[in-house]
């Protein structure tokens, strides 16, 4: 049996810090190398802003976040009560051809996430948005 982090997060900012906090204990005392930790916050926080700036609509949108370490894996449950939302179809593709300086603003995290993880799903179920993640340890 892994170790497991569940946290019931609200749609504020400074939530952002207090899950930092918990992904960085969590890998240290599972062990993470510093590029996992990295990489699990950085696309949590890319996933988790979406949902306080898209999803809950301006108001607050019950977000629970469940992560499960393995011995050579981390499964991530994401999921919220904002509007149904399919990130992985319906968020446009960001145009990483353009210069930076002619780039929009912001379309960066469904990209993150799908090239910092291994395996990335939604659905939608009783009401809830729900993206797994699943990520080696070692890359």
């Amino acid at each position: 049996m892994g170790t497991t982090l569940s946290m019931a997060i609200k749609t504020t900012r400074d939530e952002l810090e207090r899950i930092a906090a918990a992904i960085e204990d969590l890998g240290q005392q599972d062990d993470w190398p510093d590029d996992l930790v990295f990489r699990v916050n950085l696309v949590l926080e890319e996933l988790i802003l979406n949902i306080m700036d898209y999803g809950a609509d301006g108001g607050d949108a019950d977000i629970s976040l469940q992560i499960e370490s393995e011995s050579d894996s981390i499964s991530i449950d994401l999921s919220d009560s904002g509007r149904p939302f399919d990130p992985l179809t319906e968020a446009p593709e960001p145009d990483l051809t353009a210069a930076v300086e002619e780039r929009r603003v912001g379309g960066l995290g469904v990209h993150l996430t799908k090239t910092l993880m291994d395996d990335v799903r939604y659905s939608h179920e009783n009401g809830r948005n729900r993206l797994n993640i699943v990520t080696r340890k070692v890359r």
